[in-house]
């Protein structure tokens, strides 16, 4: 076989099973593509993909068989199957050619060589494979230099980077999201390819386009596919709302920093110390709506007056343009809205009731809601750095108090509705909210604490007052 060059140390006993069942069925098989390139590299996989030269789809069966009846999820049209396994998944692919005509994103497809298949892929440091076969288990077959830009940390695509793009648009997404991931650069052509060539991203679906995005996101340092997006233009198509909050604006030696590049630091401050992706998703539009809200202050500067709140009203727009889980909305749209809250709550004349209320409002994403704040923390001024840091301890050793003391963290009424009915003697209607919302408000205001018997006795002394009256 041409392009051997060496072995690899294959220790997955898996891949032990799939090449003694090939060679039981007299077929050729390999491993390739991400589980090699990160073996190479040293990191951990959970999926593994294996070529089958032949039909993918009948080795998966065989395979699932000599499984003890695994599950078969076959893809009949693209000739793939998979099978989930209690920690990751097998993906079985027959070798193929594809071929595609001009400006069709449906290639014809015909089985192929291993040298067809590995040469097809988007990246060479991708069209890497082992061999499973016994007498060449573990023989590397590297045909397009991947392990040479493996050893560079570059990525680059076989073919002409135009071609492979044009071929499959969201290999753009890929290579910032790999570049992201992997930290490696990107060839020179190649990033030109995907500046040039972005529009056809036009024609992909936005479920995966933003499948790749939230992978940059979660990328250990998130900036990297964040800025080649802003660079290579994909950002102002993908999500122009950001790409929007780039430039520094100067009037009468006033000036505001790139909001977009604060944005980028405290994405990369969040993600430091959380891998959720949704908390990194909150750092990154919580100034979305600074470039809608900029005024200019005779005596003040810059302004953003009422970005908080506007940018928690586009999230819903934004989720849905993007695709996004609608179940995810409140939580992004709160931190959102109450980023610049706890700053307000320094102050040591600040009421425990202004404390209740912020974590009632914020109720279990609190911490998240803190995290959030220390990571806006863009300073380069070390000595305001330190002081705003030293201000935020004193705002959580608030919140701890309080929410020690009152218990408001996902607040549940002491008093339901169906008890306010009953001791009020009155039907359901707005008079039942209204009376639950000044019981709320009681409970807020530090008047009641929050406990049943309170509530309740507050309640019946509504109820007496307006006898009374």
């Amino acid at each position: 076989m041409q392009n051997a060059t060496g072995h690899i140390t294959l220790s997955l006993v898996l891949l032990d099973r799939i090449g003694k069942l090939a060679d039981r069925l007299g077929i050729d098989v390999y491993v390739v593509g991400g589980y090699v390139r990160d073996l190479l590299l040293g990191r951990g996989g959970q999926d593994v993909d294996i070529l089958v030269m032949g039909d993918g789809v009948a080795f998966a069966k065989e395979f699932a068989r000599d499984m003890g009846g695994a599950t078969v999820v076959p893809f009949e049209r693209f000739g793939t199957a998979m099978v989930p396994l209690e920690r990751g998944k097998v993906e079985f692919v027959g070798a193929r050619r594809e071929i595609y005509g001009p400006g069709s994103r449906r290639p014809d497809v015909s089985a192929g060589s291993l040298d067809d298949d590995l040469r097809r892929r988007d990246f060479t440091v991708n069209a890497l494979a082992a061999s499973l076969n016994a007498g060449r288990y573990g023989v590397l077959y590297d045909p397009c230099g991947g392990r040479e830009d493996l050893a560079a940390r570059l990525l680059r695509t076989p073919a002409e980077p135009g071609k492979t793009f044009d071929d499959d648009p969201l290999r753009m997404m890929r290579a910032l999201r790999f570049a992201s991931q992997l930290q490696f650069a990107i060839a020179p052509d190649t990033l030109r390819a995907v500046s040039t060539m972005r529009e056809r991203l036009s024609i992909v679906s936005q479920e995966r386009i933003s499948e790749e995005f939230f992978k940059i996101m979660n990328s250990p340092v998130p900036s990297v596919g964040l800025r080649l997006m802003f660079d290579t233009g994909v950002l102002h198509l993908v999500f122009p709302e950001i790409a929007r909050m780039a430039g520094i604006d100067q009037r009468r030696d006033q000036h505001h920093k790139d909001v977009f590049l604060h944005t980028c630091t405290v994405l990369d401050n969040v993600a430091g110390v959380s891998p959720d992706v949704w908390l990194r998703f909150a750092a990154l539009v919580h100034d979305i709506a600074k470039p809608r809200t900029k005024a200019f202050k005779e005596g003040t500067g810059w302004t953003f007056h009422g970005h908080e709140e506007l940018g928690a009203r586009m999230m819903k727009k934004i989720f849905q343009k993007l695709k996004l889980p609608v179940e995810r909305l409140p939580y992004v749209e709160k931190l959102v809205r109450l980023h610049l809250r706890p700053m307000a709550l320094v102050d040591s004349v600040v009421t425990d009731s202004a404390v209740r209320r912020l974590v009632f409002e914020a109720g279990d994403a609190i911490d998240d809601l803190m995290i959030l704040c220390r990571a806006d923390i863009t300073s380069k001024n070390p000595a305001l750095v330190s002081r705003y840091l030293r201000n935020y301890d004193v705002v959580m050793k608030k919140i701890v108090e309080v929410e020690e003391r009152d218990r408001l963290r996902n607040w549940q009424p002491p008093v339901n509705g169906d008890e306010i009915m009953a001791v009020c003697g009155i039907q359901p209607g707005k008079t039942v909210g209204l009376l639950k919302k000044a019981i709320e408000e009681a409970i807020l205001d530090g008047k009641i604490p929050n406990e049943h018997d309170a509530a309740l006795k507050y309640l019946l002394s509504m109820k007496e007052g307006q006898k009374g009256g």
